[in-house]
């Protein structure tokens, strides 16, 4: 549904973007990641027809950017970080005002509001100021105006930035119920709404690409190292190295913790195959108590550092 082709943005000497390429199916929540500055919304406002890239496509249905753009426009709802919210205005009032922007017909506009404030969770405050709302309510307003026109493509830069736990909650399901009939793109550098709430993830770096998949697939594809945590109510951590030491695939034991007679350490496989038989085999050679034994599991925290650390 969209195509985007060596994406590139300059500001002055300086370059936000960097040539990237990526395509968005119809009907996909995808969340773009990065750390600050990584060009997350340089890439959505490009996409929104806020600024022009420097070089590069971008095409939706065959539509082009460069030369189609208010086209494209009619086919996105935009909520940037800072909703553009009039704080003074009742909730109904404001949407009735963004129906009239939107040039809904007079017989639409109501049944389009209830919709909405159904919707995004505004029946209680459809009649209070905004500048009454907590930061959360405010949000819903900001995607109720996004909505408003019904667009195929909705685009959201950093939803739940600033909200408290039970807000981002009841963000993320209101974007996944939309969700399920619209085409979302989502910046955010909170991880666990992007895996909780996305379908597929790119991550930028430097405004460029450091992965893109989904968060299973990228679990996969970064899964040559991994540790495994091992409890052993064993006294000398010498005898532990040796022991290891036969493994090439594994580096030195590494000691976490000791105490009572129980020491804890961590090793790391450097291998996509799976140690822990041969790992378990030479602790019952050894004859060690084994108290506890797993293997830490690849999360998108851990790949997201990997992939945007620097150097």
């Amino acid at each position: 549904m969209i195509r985007i082709e060596n994406l590139t943005k300059h500001y002055g000497n300086v370059c936000a973007v960097d040539g990237i390429s990526f395509e968005i199916r119809k009907g996909e929540i995808l969340g773009l990641l990065g750390p600050n500055g990584a060009g997350k919304s340089t890439t959505l406002r490009i996409l929104t027809g806020y600024i022009p890239p420097t070089a590069g496509n971008i095409t939706v249905k065959d539509l082009d950017i460069h030369h189609q753009a208010l086209e494209i426009k009619e086919m996105i709802g935009y909520l940037p970080e800072a909703a553009p919210i009039y704080p003074d205005m009742l909730v109904y009032d404001y949407l009735l005002f963004v129906a009239d922007l939107r040039n809904l017909r007079r017989e639409r506009k109501t049944g389009r509001i209830k919709e909405l404030a159904g919707l995004c969770g505004l029946n209680e405050v459809m009649h209070k100021p905004i500048h009454e709302l907590s930061k959360g309510y405010k949000q819903r307003v900001g995607l109720a105006h996004a909505m408003m026109s019904d667009p195929e493509i909705l685009v959201l830069d950093e939803p739940t930035s600033g909200l408290d736990p039970n807000q981002i909650v009841e963000i993320r399901d209101i974007i996944r119920e939309i969700g399920r009939e619209k085409t979302v793109i989502l910046s955010t550098h909170i991880l666990s709404e992007a895996e909780a709430t996305c379908d597929r993830v790119v991550i930028i770096h430097k405004g460029r690409i450091a992965a893109d998949g989904t968060t299973d697939t990228l679990k996969e594809s970064t899964g040559r190292e991994y540790t495994v945590h091992i409890s052993l109510q064993e006294e000398d951590f010498e005898s532990i190295r040796k022991a290891f030491a036969d493994l090439p695939e594994i580096d030195a034991p590494v000691l976490t913790d000791s105490h009572n007679g129980t020491l804890d350490f961590s090793l790391t496989c450097r291998t996509g195959k799976d140690l822990r038989p041969a790992l378990y085999d030479i602790i019952r050679r050894e004859g060690w108590n084994l108290l506890e034994f797993h293997r830490q599991t690849q999360t998108l925290e851990s790949i997201f550092r990997q992939l945007t650390k620097e150097g």
